[in-house]
């Protein structure tokens, strides 16, 4: 019974936070097509990305790149082959002819340390070799609009952000994992939205990120975070807000929309929600620790009702009772976030995803903290 109140409690808490991220995400300004369309591009970008064994996908990143509006005098498209051990690099050495440079981590890497974070030194190797002025960050399993960089550029042009954050979208598909996925994965992208319009916490993804070269060097890149294996945008972004908390955007425009696959299985699922999960105990923005605290801890006392009803059975209808009132604050918000991103037919799904979602976020969040996941064929502790 104690839990059930401390629930309820937790549950008018929460209340008010999806109330500040709905009302913060009806606030962000869209980005016009005719600042677009009147952009004249004038800088030079560097496209950077990351790739271990991605010859799956990697072909169709490549040519949705080479597809792109922007001037190709004035795009750079780096990848770098992060010790692959299948067909990528030599799939991406096809295409230089095309523009495509492919740099071999395990070739430029010459240090005697050994190396925790992979990808963070894979995209600090892109960097070191960029010649543009603006840097964006993206997955070898993305695809783009073909407007994508002209926007990011235009953007940068008109907000004089020096680091911009986009929105990314899981490419759905008819399996309920995938469902899964694209729905939490848009909760996340509204609450990103949101949070870094109205500046309440920092909140990015690294498949859609740019940011000025010269403030990379500025914060001293990945300098006291390279001994975490994630957070390659996150914690990148905590250190240039502590510089620059005005410097930082929101980019809300179709076009601006990266497409990402979902993961292939339960298991990879698991396994990424505990690699978002690891680096929270970096976070120095407390206003973000708060959040995933009352988010966790909301979850964890649901999820002990859900747990107890195995011995006390009357349990189970506090867990409903939780569960109904959880999805109605939710519920608005999800759907504003579901229709801006084109998958509004999936709202159905989502009440019925709720325990799902309960469940992972507490599993999630324990192992994050104290056990070990599995990236790229690597294991992480």
């Amino acid at each position: 019974m104690i839990i059930f109140i401390i629930s309820l409690a937790l549950l008018g808490a929460y209340y008010f936070l999806i109330h500040y991220y709905h009302q913060s995400w009806k606030q962000v300004p869209s980005f016009g097509n005719n600042a677009i369309h009147n952009f004249v591009a004038a800088e030079k970008i560097s496209v950077i990305v990351p790739a271990r064994n991605e010859e799956a996908v990697i072909e169709q990143c490549i040519l949705s790149l080479l597809q792109q509006s922007y001037p190709k005098e004035l795009l750079e498209i780096i990848i770098v082959d992060d010790y692959s051990t299948d067909g990528t690099a030599d799939i991406v050495q096809r295409y230089h002819n095309q523009g495509i440079q492919l740099l071999s981590l395990q070739k430029r890497n010459i240090s005697a340390q050994p190396i925790i974070a992979f990808k963070k030194k894979a995209i600090e190797t892109a960097i070191q070799a960029a010649t543009g002025t603006l840097i964006v960050t993206t997955d070898a399993d993305c695809t783009f609009h073909k407007s994508w960089i002209k926007t990011i550029a235009a953007f940068h042009q008109y907000s004089k952000a020096i680091f911009i954050v986009s929105p990314v979208k899981i490419k759905p598909a008819n399996t309920l994992l995938s469902i899964f996925q694209s729905i939490d994965f848009a909760i996340l992208q509204g609450i990103t939205a949101a949070s870094v319009h109205k500046k309440f916490h920092s909140m990015c993804n690294g498949a859609n990120l740019g940011y000025e070269k010269i403030i990379f060097y500025e914060v001293n890149g990945f300098e006291n975070i390279d001994h975490i294996a994630s957070g390659d945008d996150m914690l990148l972004m905590h250190k240039v807000y502590s510089k620059h908390p005005n410097g930082i955007a929101y980019l809300n425009a179709p076009e601006s929309i990266v497409e990402t696959l979902p993961a292939p299985n339960w298991k990879a699922f698991i396994n990424q929600r505990i690699r978002w999960a690891s680096k929270t105990g970096q976070y120095k923005d407390k206003r973000m620790v708060f959040v995933l605290a009352l988010v966790y801890i909301l979850n964890l006392c649901i999820f002990i009702l859900l747990a107890g009803s195995v011995v006390q059975p009357g349990w189970l209808l506090f867990f409903g009772v939780a569960v109904f009132y959880k999805t109605l604050i939710e519920w608005n918000f999800v759907k504003e976030v579901l229709k801006y991103f084109n998958l509004q037919h999936l709202m159905q799904w989502f009440p019925l995803f709720q325990p799902l979602h309960i469940a992972y976020t507490v599993i999630a969040g324990f192992l994050g903290s104290f056990g070990s996941y599995d990236w790229k064929g690597r294991k992480v502790k």
